[in-house]
């Protein structure tokens, strides 16, 4: 992220430019590439990254739809059984009453009109309320999962290297925010500060991140859900966590969601007259909100997913097409070896990742599902 900020600033001061966005940074280093076919093809460093930017955003939007429908699913279908006694879960092996295709059909309206909101500073607002609750949550989630322990000596220390390359999509999912970081810099009022800001909330996002893995894993071992949240007791308290951070995955699903907006919905009004402008403004709104439902209800596994949209996409934007802007931006005003060195490096690792973990992800979505490890029918008492 902060090689994609160095790079647009630096794009956007040559160029004398108050704002470059992520597509727009690839296709103008491009023009200015010692490379003659890049530069005559430089257009199309900006819709590749586009072309990632929608599948990326959108991935996640789908992900948020699975994650919000497995809470609903078991906050509804426990409730007569949720008591004040806040025991840990035993795992049973239960039909849930209804699909979980249902509960994303239940929740798609409210995001439909939530997506309606289209000023950045507007959702702003919302992204707060969402970081609140989510933190509050997240509180209350520890608060409970470093009480008594189980000892941790009978856990692996090291998983199955197809684990491993489940875990590398996930990981880089956490990633999601690389391509909000130009447009939230723009709608700051001191952009100059946003270098800081980003490297605050990254350094508090990986320690959480570690934290709650580690002693998650410790906790619960080889019985850990896909969302944390669904290992939580069955007690109203805990209830009331499921539904606050489902809150706030909602009000981040607008955040997400306005990067394939900003991107989508200007070139398809374009081609209408100004008559049609709000009604076809709304209606590409909703119809990507139904595509993300769709995707969501045709593979609703949530674990497999944010890997393979971390694999495929995610990869992409955060590891290897930085270090690659890098090059192409800085390296005709002398890049030093090391530099360049480390921006080979990354976009190798970021390109073997991409392969292996895409092609692992793929493997474990086309085996039949088990439903009583399924992320989205496990049913715990």
């Amino acid at each position: 992220m902060v090689i994609l900020l160095n790079c647009a600033h630096h794009l956007s001061q040559r160029l004398q430019k108050t704002f470059v966005n992520y597509g727009e940074a690839m296709m103008y280093s491009l023009e200015t590439c010692p490379n003659a076919w890049l530069r005559t093809h430089s257009v199309w460093g900006r819709y590749t990254v586009s072309f990632l930017l929608i599948t990326t955003q959108l991935g996640f939007c789908s992900v948020y739809f699975m994650f919000m429908a497995d809470n609903l699913q078991q906050m509804v279908e426990e409730a007569h059984v949720t008591s004040n006694n806040c025991q840990p879960r035993k795992i049973l092996e239960l039909t849930p009453i209804l699909d979980i295709r249902f509960y994303m059909l239940t929740i798609l309206p409210f995001v439909v009109l939530l997506v309606f909101i289209q000023n950045l500073r507007m959702l702003s607002i919302f992204s707060t309320l969402a970081n609140i609750t989510t933190l509050g949550s997240m509180a209350l989630i520890f608060e409970y999962i470093i009480k008594e322990i189980p000892d941790p000596s009978s856990l692996p220390l090291m998983a199955s290297w197809k684990t491993f390359l489940l875990f590398f999509g996930t990981a880089i999912f956490t990633f999601e925010g690389v391509g909000m970081v130009l447009p939230l810099k723009n709608q700051m009022k001191h952009p100059q500060h946003f270098s800081f800001v980003l490297y605050l909330g990254m350094s508090l996002v990986i320690i959480l991140y570690i934290c709650l893995g580690t002693l998650g894993y410790m906790k619960f071992g080889s019985s850990t859900q896909a969302s944390i949240t669904l290992n939580l007791p069955n007690c109203w308290l805990y209830q009331s966590v499921k539904l606050m951070y489902s809150i706030g995955i909602f009000f981040t699903y607008a955040l997400q969601f306005h990067v394939p907006a900003e991107i989508i919905i200007p070139f398809v009004i374009s081609q209408v007259s100004d008559s049609w402008t709000l009604l076809i403004d709304l209606s590409v709104r909703t119809a990507l909100v139904c595509l993300t439902c769709v995707s969501a209800i045709l593979i609703p596994r949530l674990d497999l997913v944010i890997s393979f949209v971390g694999s495929v996409s995610s990869s992409a934007l955060a590891l290897i097409i930085p270090p690659l802007l890098e090059l192409i931006t800085f390296y005709p005003e002398d890049m030093s070896c090391v530099t360049i060195a480390k921006d080979i490096m990354i976009s190798i690792l970021g390109l073997l990742g991409c392969v292996f973990g895409t092609y692992q992800a793929l493997y474990e979505l086309i085996q039949p599902i088990n439903h009583s490890i399924a992320n989205s029918t496990g049913v715990y008492a």
